[in-house]
């Protein structure tokens, strides 16, 4: 397990994976569709920078809120109506906030958002640990089952880029309203792809336990949460300044150049060089952002961004699996998705709340954190890593 990739077996990509991995990504493409448009739309209607901050950041509280109790409905109900019914929840609050941002009031009616967002959160998370813990492991193959997690993931991976690209385009031409609707029918299709699968039934489990980490949070993976978490903030608060689509586009092209590098230029390099050289390329992203104003930057910048974060991304994914002991891979996937989004949702959250009038501090602090992220990985996560890993 201490090779860079996983090896592709023809037989996981049947149809029904194909199906559960597009659902994937039609899932993270709703809640990301929010991310330019959604505040862009609150700046316009005079809500301030901190209600805004607020009303985006509080996502990533809601994540957790399900958290304890996903072991408990996918062995006492079916794990794929669970999914299903957790998506549905995530379309409910989606049809209130589309009904909010048309009541002329929003001023006053801003907390009902804040609210939503946060059950939005709440439901997305459970639709994601569900899925990623517990759906795509238990139609995989024993020995397919790490290769299916890094695929499905990467999907979702793309659905950071495709996601606002999609909104941008849709805002410019049926505001906010429409954006809305993009949403609900992503969620809708992504349900009526896991109802075309074939999930086998599986017994209750006896003496099931309502509240529980498992399938939720990975203990020994704090400090590889942590990592990763202040990664993927620098992320989120470059999101709080670029509303453009070459942004969004080269960040896809990076992302792109990722997954092929992944195979052709890492298979054989040192354990750690993609996290180092992912973290590298971001920090230049962003002293070429803070200190240059050529076109050229507009484009090398958020590719090297897409490229950085898209193989930390997938290393810190394999770095989860092999840390997490027996039966525990599926909660390794919830941490691991967890300290995603949360990072994504710090950042933010800063970003709209405290940075929104100074871009180059924004730039600088981005470049603090990487840095940051980079010696403790260095100095202390790898090396605290290959001591704990299980595989």
């Amino acid at each position: 397990m201490n090779s860079q990739n996983t090896p592709i077996h023809i037989k996981l990509w049947r149809k029904d994976f194909w199906f559960m991995a597009a659902s994937n990504m039609l899932l993270t493409i709703s809640v990301y569709m929010l991310l330019p448009a959604f505040p862009l739309w609150m700046r316009e209607n005079g809500l301030s920078n901190f209600i805004i901050g607020n009303t985006i950041g509080v996502f990533g509280l809601g994540l957790f809120l399900f958290g304890t109790f996903c072991s408990y409905l996918v062995q006492k109900f079916r794990r794929n109506n669970v999914y299903i019914l957790s998506v549905f929840g995530m379309i409910l609050c989606l049809c209130i906030m589309f009904y909010t941002q048309s009541n002329a009031e929003i001023n006053q009616n801003w907390h009902i958002l804040f609210i939503m967002r946060f059950l939005l959160g709440a439901f997305f998370g459970l639709a994601q640990m569900v899925l990623a813990s517990t759906l795509i492991i238990d139609t995989s193959e024993s020995f397919q089952r790490t290769e299916a997690n890094y695929s499905a993931t990467w999907f979702s991976r793309f659905a950071l880029s495709l996601g606002p690209i999609f909104s941008l385009i849709v805002y410019k031409y049926f505001s906010i309203g429409g954006v809305f609707v993009g949403s609900i029918f992503c969620a809708l299709v992504a349900i009526m792809l896991v109802k075309m699968i074939h999930v086998p039934f599986k017994t209750d489990s006896n003496n099931i336990s309502i509240c529980s980490l498992d399938r939720f949070l990975l203990p020994q993976g704090f400090w590889l949460f942590i990592n990763l978490a202040i990664t993927t903030s620098v992320i989120g608060l470059l999101f709080t300044v670029q509303f453009s689509y070459v942004f969004y586009g080269m960040i896809m092209a990076g992302f792109s150049i990722a997954l092929i590098s992944q195979k052709f230029v890492f298979e054989n390099a040192e354990l750690k060089s993609e996290v180092v050289t992912g973290l590298i390329l971001i920090g230049v992203a962003l002293l070429l952002m803070l200190t240059r104003k050529q076109v050229i930057v507009s484009y090398m910048a958020p590719l090297f961004v897409g490229f950085g974060i898209g193989i930390i991304g997938s290393r810190f994914l394999l770095f989860f699996i092999k840390l997490s002991k027996h039966c525990q891979r599926g909660t390794s996937q919830s941490t691991y998705i967890l300290a995603w989004e949360t990072g994504l949702a710090a950042g933010l959250f800063l970003g709209f709340t405290f940075f929104a009038k100074d871009i180059h501090l924004l730039l600088f602090s981005c470049i603090v954190l990487i840095v940051f992220s980079l010696l403790i990985y260095n100095l202390f996560v790898h090396p605290w890593y290959i001591k704990h890993k299980n595989r």
